[in-house]
């Protein structure tokens, strides 16, 4: 049973909180909106995952440890992005399979985490937000981490429609746009060649806008297109959803 006004603790994430503070304001508005009670906890760092992906698990452990302590105390945790969410969800209760007490509390907190916009719709049961229209059509990437551990798919989609927005779809909206976090600096030939496929898969669309939830892939997919001369303009879900775009610049402008 969802709590009359849900204490939710929003997890900002690393990139947001660096190169895109903006999807945080966007992510409070959206929340409170939907009615929850929004807190960001000041203790909050990395949630692992970079050292996770790179083997080092003594790191990403001592870093969840932290996670927990800050974020323990609420109904949900949300989070704008879906491969720092589908860590906290499904990798990081494994850091702690040698110790039973950790490992109770770190399932409880995954239990309770979600990607933003699959936590309003799923949880809040949010089916529109105010008009935020935006003067161009758009097309959306769906980020791997965001598809395939945490089945965000048709939530953005739905709530971008219910907002009068027109979504474009491309060809292979699914395919991976070769961020991947470390993938990219391990493999840049391969992710240049990645990202290239997409952002010509963007162009296809005719859209002026592309967006996604997962920031790693935003900003990805923004350096590619500024290479290339691409008009085309990037921006995370939240901050149209949130109605946030007006005196803000998309990402990589």
């Amino acid at each position: 049973m969802i709590p009359h006004k849900p204490r939710v603790g929003l997890f900002v994430t690393c990139l947001v909180d660096l190169h895109r503070p903006t999807v945080g304001f966007a992510a409070i508005k959206l929340l409170e909106q939907a009615g929850c009670h929004v807190e960001v906890p000041l203790r909050q760092t990395c949630c692992g995952q970079p050292a996770y992906n790179t083997g080092d698990r003594s790191t990403a452990r001592d870093l969840v440890r932290v996670f927990l302590d800050a974020f323990g105390g609420f109904d949900y945790v949300v989070i704008p992005s879906g491969s720092c969410a589908g860590m906290l969800k499904h990798h990081q209760p494994h850091l702690f399979d040698d110790d039973p007490n950790l490992r109770a509390r770190a399932d409880a907190l995954a239990s309770r985490t979600y990607e933003l916009v699959s936590f309003l719709t799923d949880i809040m049961g949010l089916r529109s937000v105010p008009s935020t229209a935006i003067a161009n059509s758009v097309t959306y990437h769906d980020s791997c981490s965001g598809l395939r551990e945490l089945s965000v798919k048709q939530q953005p989609r739905a709530l971008l429609e219910a907002a009068g927005i027109t979504v474009l779809e491309m060809a292979d909206p699914e395919i991976c746009c070769g961020f991947g976090g470390t993938f990219c600096v391990k493999f840049p030939d391969i992710s240049v060649r990645m990202v290239s496929d997409k952002t010509k898969d963007i162009a296809s669309t005719g859209a002026k806008t592309v967006l996604a939830g997962d920031l790693g892939c935003l900003l990805n997919i923004a350096g590619r297109l500024t290479r290339e001369g691409s008009s085309v303009a990037v921006r995370h879900v939240a901050e149209v959803l949130a109605g946030m775009t007006g005196n803000v610049p998309p990402i990589g402008a």
